[in-house]
């Protein structure tokens, strides 16, 4: 009897042994939970940092956070692991039973902190956690989140709790977020572009604008009989300097408002980052055909693993049949293969390097199926590198009951992996084999390149097309202000015409003057000029301008008398009308000198006077040109430049027009009468009138052979 208990004794140690052997024998550590993984981590460093999120969270960050846990104060273990179901709770839990010390244990995935318990330790970590989540935006990343974490834990449990129940009261209800620390690239073009157009089109819209109101109101006031001498008017070089200080505004403004240089929290991950899981993985597969994630839940018993290495074992001795590779690994999209299970299960492929024949395609790596099973997700892809079988067929036609699952394997825990993977091998023997070995489907198998989150300087890209844009819109602006200021001068124009003897133009001097009156009026306007001029202030730029035009009309003026302004005194005859009083000076040279004298007089008040009524010299400044009749005969118009009044009325009576021309006194007998004739038929330097004051000053001086 004895011996026949020793004989069963016996017979069910080795059943025991021959279930434990294949799920030890699986890749994963001794310890054979999840929990256990990462206790027996942290018994030797309170920190571990997976190796499975290198695009958001590199392994080579963890002596940041092993920093940060230092200064809680207390014994802190910190696991920084992908997200977890249900948020990872109870996790924690297992993992202080397994190791089996007191402290604050900490749980951070890609979010920032998620949970933390403290166990045998005074620590707000609740309080903590919530200050955390609510205090910072979710771009913040998870470096700065375990920050804030340690801040919170660092002030004690009333200060805690305290700034817990304020960042509940001001984001729990959502109404309120904070703001986002990062701005992604598409927020860098639009800030670059918009500096563009704001660097052109602000300081060349206050150039454009500044020149064109400041000649509108000064055309607008002389129109209106309201113009005044202003000999404090701001010099014109006051608008360019004002649009470069504004460039200079932009650039500083710009420089320091958009100072963003990262669109994310990540940092750039190592080659080591990289390549860890990989490797890890490749090592785990030396040893076994079946790789289980120690970092992720356990999706397969003993009964389920020891069963389907029996399974590959079989396939590997069927006509066609190969090593079968199964890895239950999670695919992420922060891990080095940007979640693509094709580029993981190659990096894998490329890296074990096994002995064994290879297939003329392999280039030396190790051949057979890759099964690629997301303990996470529950997918399931498969690879085909060298085996004889359809690599079409086997990725692109698996049943999606085996692929995906079905409702009841995406609600289960385990997602059903177990039966789906015993689905798998049956679906790989009924396949039908081939005559050449298979390479994989076609699909790239390269990874999505790591995102540089150092984003593009301010002033580049679409900073260029902005000041293009900026240009165009100064100058549409510009376009809409001036239709605008049309609109409005036309309305005072016509609300506020030119009074009767009105001081600012002489639109009340009469068309057929007096010599006596030209000559009384020549003497008394370049007598004023000559003194205004000695008086003139020449301090600012607007000064030398005008001074410098006044010396040119003063200087004509003096050339038709010959240097002696009491020339226009001297009389031979008393009669007032149509006798030249003064024989050595004609009426033409009169009037000449008249409209010299008002120009000068005008520069030096800072006055726009390039322009002289072309109907009637006499009227002063002209403010357009105007197409008119200048003979009853002849019925063709032509574009004369006209004062306020003389528009005014060749509008209203344009066959008129004629009768506003200014006449003289046609050359003749000193002592007799003479009849009147336009001034423009006269040989004199007075018909330059029409094209403008600086005309008419050289005509002048051709006429006394001055240069």
């Amino acid at each position: 009897m004895s011996v026949t208990r020793a004989l069963l004794a016996l017979f069910a140690l080795s059943a025991l042994f021959a279930t434990a052997t294949p799920a030890n024998a699986a890749g994963s550590p001794t310890p054979s939970t999840q929990a256990a993984y990462f206790a027996a981590h942290l018994s030797t460093n309170p920190v571990y940092v997976t190796d499975q999120l290198p695009r958001e969270i590199p392994r080579s960050q963890a002596p940041a956070f092993a920093k940060l846990a230092k200064r809680t104060g207390i014994p802190t273990y910190v696991l920084v692991l992908p997200e977890q179901d249900l948020g990872g709770k109870g996790l924690l839990g297992a993992v202080h039973d397994r190791l089996g010390r007191d402290g604050l244990y900490v749980l951070v995935d890609t979010s920032g902190v998620t949970d933390a318990v403290a166990y045998g330790v005074r620590a707000p970590a609740d309080d903590a956690a919530t200050v955390a989540l609510y205090e910072l935006p979710y771009d913040a990343g998870p470096l700065r989140s375990f920050g804030r974490f340690v801040d919170i834990v660092a002030q004690g449990s009333e200060k805690a709790a305290a700034r817990a129940e304020a960042a509940r009261e001001k984001y729990a209800e959502g109404d309120a977020e904070p703001d986002l620390m990062y701005i992604d690239r598409t927020d860098r073009k639009n800030q670059s572009f918009l500096t563009g157009v704001l660097l052109v089109g602000l300081p060349l819209l206050i150039l454009l604008l500044v020149t064109y109101v400041r000649r509108w109101r000064h055309v607008l006031l002389k129109a209106t009989g309201r113009a005044k001498p202003d000999r404090r008017r701001a010099p014109e070089w006051l608008a360019s300097v004002l649009a470069l200080v504004t460039a200079a505004a932009i650039v500083l403004a710009a420089a320091f408002t958009f100072d963003q240089t990262r669109s994310g929290a990540a940092s750039p991950p190592t080659a080591a980052d990289l390549s860890s899981r990989v490797e890890r993985v490749a090592a785990g597969l030396k040893q076994d055909s079946v790789y289980l994630d120690p970092e992720s839940p356990r999706v397969l018993d003993s009964h389920q693993l020891s069963h389907l290495h029996q399974r590959i074992q079989e396939f590997a001795r069927t006509d066609g049949g190969g090593p079968v590779s199964v890895l239950l690994v999670p695919q992420l999209s922060a891990d080095e293969s940007a979640g693509s299970p094709e580029a993981f299960a190659d990096a894998v492929h490329a890296k074990l390097g096994k002995d064994g024949k290879d297939s003329k395609d392999s280039g030396g790596r190790e051949d057979g199926l890759y099964v690629v099973a997301d303990p996470l997700r529950g997918d399931i892809d498969v690879f085909n590198y060298g085996l004889r079988l359809d690599s079409s067929r086997v990725f692109y036609d698996l049943p999606e009951s085996i692929g995906f699952g079905d409702d009841t394997a995406r609600e289960a825990d385990d997602h059903l992996l177990g039966d789906r993977l015993e689905d798998l091998m049956t679906f790989l023997d009924k396949s039908p084999r081939t005559d050449e070995p298979g390479t994989p489907s076609g699909l790239s198998t390269k990874a999505e390149p790591i995102e540089d989150h150092a984003l593009p300087p301010l002033f580049s890209g679409d900073f260029w097309p902005g000041l293009l844009v900026g240009g165009l819109g100064a100058l549409l602006v510009l376009g809409l202000v001036t239709g605008v200021l049309g609109i409005v001068g036309s309305v005072l124009r016509r609300r506020h015409p030119v009074p009767s003897g009105s001081e600012s133009a002489y639109l009340q001097e009469p068309s057929d003057p007096s010599v006596s009156y030209l000559r009384t009026t020549a003497y008394d306007e370049l007598g004023a000029l000559s003194e205004e001029f000695l008086d003139a202030d020449d301090a600012d730029a607007d000064g030398l301008i005008g001074r410098a035009r006044a010396w040119d009309c003063l200087d004509a003026a003096m050339l038709l008398v010959d240097g002696d302004r009491d020339r226009l005194t001297a009389t031979s005859h008393a009669d007032d009308s149509n006798v030249a009083d003064a024989p050595d000076i004609d009426p033409a040279t009169l009037v000449t000198v008249i409209v010299l004298a008002r120009a000068g007089r005008a520069a030096l008040k800072g006055e726009a006077y390039d322009l002289c009524c072309g109907l009637n010299p006499l009227h002063g400044p002209a403010v357009d040109r105007h197409p008119v009749r200048v003979s009853a005969e002849d019925r063709r118009r032509r574009r004369f430049p006209v004062c306020d009044g003389c528009r005014a009325r060749a509008s209203r009576e344009p066959g008129a027009a004629h009768t506003l021309l200014m006449t003289l006194p046609a050359p003749g007998p000193v002592d007799g009468e003479r009849d009147r004739v336009p001034y423009a038929v006269l040989e004199s330097p007075l018909s330059a009138v029409p094209d403008g004051i600086p005309r008419l000053i050289d005509a002048v001086r051709e006429l006394a052979g001055v240069e």
